[in-house]
C-alpha cells in the first residue's frame, strides 16, 4: 500500500490564504505564526525601522526599509515565502505588488519565545542560501543581537548586547545604538 503523499503548497496557495491567517511557506510547507507579537517586539520593530529609514532618507539612498507583514519570495524557483520583521531592499527591481522577489540586502528578525529556534536555525539557513548580505537576530529575552554578515557564501557572526552600538555592514557609516532605542 502506498503512503499518502504530503501536499506541496505553491505561491498561489500562499497568496490565497485568508487575510487574517499569518503564515510562511517553506519549500511548499506552511508554517503558521499563531501568536501575535508582544509589545516589546513591536517597539523593537518600530524603533529599528525608524532608525534605518531615517538613515536612508538622510543619505538620499535608494534602499527601501519595509516592516512586516511583508512577503519575501527568496527564490524565483522555490515555494518559499517568508515575512521578516524588517527587510531592507536596495534593488528596486525586486519589489513587486506582492512584496519582494529575491534576497533582501538586510533582514532583521525579532525573536519571540514561541519561535526563537525557527529564526536561529531555519531562517538563518534560508537567508544564507538566498544570499541575504546581512541578517540580524534580535533576541529580547536575553537582550542580545546576533549579526550575521555574508562573506564568501558563509555568514560570519558577531554578538552584541542591548547596551552596544552596532555597525551595519551593508552601509559604511550606519551605527545603531541600542541604548538610544525606546524599547
Amino acid at each position: 500500500m502506498a503512503l499518502a503523499k504530503e501536499k506541496i503548497y505553491t505561491e498561489e496557495d500562499y497568496y490565497n490564504l485568508p487575510e487574517d491567517v499569518r503564515a510562511e511557506l517553506i519549500d511548499g510547507v506552511f508554517i503558521y505564526n499563531q501568536a501575535a507579537p508582544n509589545t516589546r517586539h513591536q517597539r523593537l520593530v518600530s524603533e529599528l525601522n525608524a532608525e534605518i529609514r531615517n538613515y536612508i532618507k538622510s543619505k538620499g539612498g535608494a534602499c527601501k526599509v519595509i516592516p512586516a507583514p511583508f512577503s519575501v519570495k527568496l527564490h524565483k524557483d522555490r515555494n518559499t515565502i517568508v515575512e521578516p520583521d524588517i527587510s531592507v531592499i536596495c534593488d528596486e527591481s525586486k519589489l513587486t505588488e506582492r512584496g519582494c522577489t529575491g534576497a533582501p540586502d538586510w533582514i532583521i528578525e525579532i525573536t519571540s519565545p514561541s519561535n526563537a529556534g525557527y529564526d536561529y536555525v531555519t531562517k538563518l539557513n534560508l537567508y544564507k542560501e538566498a544570499g541575504v548580505r546581512e541578517y540580524w537576530i534580535v533576541d529580547p529575552s536575553i537582550e542580545k543581537v546576533f549579526v550575521y554578515h555574508l562573506e564568501d557564501e558563509a555568514f560570519s557572526l558577531s554578538q552584541y548586547t542591548f547596551e552596544d552600538q552596532i555597525k551595519v555592514h551593508i552601509y559604511d557609516d550606519l551605527i545603531i545604538d541600542f541604548k538610544e532605542l525606546d524599547i
